[in-house]
């Protein structure tokens, strides 16, 4: 496996270079520690101060890619460095298509005040932008332990299957555990509880018969998911739940606390869809890891 690192040096980033030693990589793997000299907006070059400011990022540079190598220098995988200047999402887009990685893992630097109004997380512009999988990884906010957990929503959909897809291909041991969730969400869930009293008793029972069909969906999903990730998995859990996927996925996640959620790029539809992508605002708010699939 090709793995692309971007570091800025900040904690967020040794954060994610840490997490890759709870994978099982073996020499047969590939890591690129990426760091981007960025370019500011409207900067100009001939000016003393912006030639003093790229002179010293360049001095800088170099000792950040060391500090993340010797948070690796255990891991059995090749090693790589590579230094690039510009915009860092567009770079860390251009290295991981240069060097076809397989799954890039960065840390969520987040852009504080108003400025995060204006240009966005780079983070967020790379999840939303690559054509690859991206793995972000949030500090731990609990005790890490040796085994992994990792929490699947799926709605059966091939965004959703192509996310499960790419955690048989991630180097995890074997004895990571992995809870696949299905959130139904009942066409008339939006209709308050004291209104549905109203309706007559064949729509009661036509509301009922939809409900059944959901629920032996929900068991082909589950059957058809668990399919493929035996390639890789052997620690299964199964869970359904009714409400806004949205709601449901964080609200596992609260009682699970997994390592990673794994969600497709699309799909997942519900109420909370129509507003923004359920990846993006999962990405967001949780404050565990999120693997991001693509097809």
């Amino acid at each position: 496996m090709k793995i692309l690192l971007p570091t800025d040096g900040s904690e967020h980033s040794e954060a994610a270079a840490q997490f890759l030693l709870r994978l099982n990589l073996s020499s047969h793997d590939e890591i690129a520690i990426l760091h981007v000299i960025s370019d500011e907006p409207f900067q100009d070059t001939e000016d003393y101060y912006s030639r003093r400011i790229r002179e010293i990022k360049q001095f800088i540079a170099p000792k950040i890619l060391d500090n993340t190598m010797k948070i690796l220098k255990s891991v059995p995988a090749k090693l790589d460095v590579v230094i690039m200047t510009g915009y860092p999402d567009t770079c860390i887009l251009d290295a991981a298509g240069n060097r076809n990685a397989d799954l890039i893992v960065m840390g969520p630097k987040r852009v504080k005040g108003i400025q995060s109004r204006i240009v966005g997380s780079t983070t967020k512009s790379v999840s939303i932008n690559s054509p690859k999988p991206v793995l972000v990884i949030k500090p731990p906010q609990r005790e890490v332990l040796e085994k992994m957990k990792i929490l699947f929503p799926t709605d059966g959909s091939e965004y959703a299957r192509k996310a499960g897809e790419i955690l048989t291909l991630l180097p995890f041991h074997d004895t990571t555990e992995i809870t696949i969730l299905h959130v139904i969400t009942p066409a008339f869930y939006d209709i308050p509880e004291k209104f549905k009293t109203k309706m007559d008793t064949e729509m009661k029972e036509d509301v009922k018969r939809l409900m059944d069909k959901e629920v032996e969906d929900s068991d082909e999903i589950f059957a058809h998911t668990i399919h493929y990730l035996n390639k890789r998995f052997s620690h299964f859990n199964s869970l359904t739940k009714v409400g806004d996927p949205t709601d449901e996925i964080l609200q596992t996640a609260y009682e699970l606390q997994p390592d990673i959620i794994a969600l497709g790029s699309k799909g997942m539809g519900g109420f909370r869809g129509i507003i923004g992508s359920i990846s993006r605002y999962i990405l967001s708010v949780a404050e565990c890891s999120v693997l991001i699939g693509k097809t």
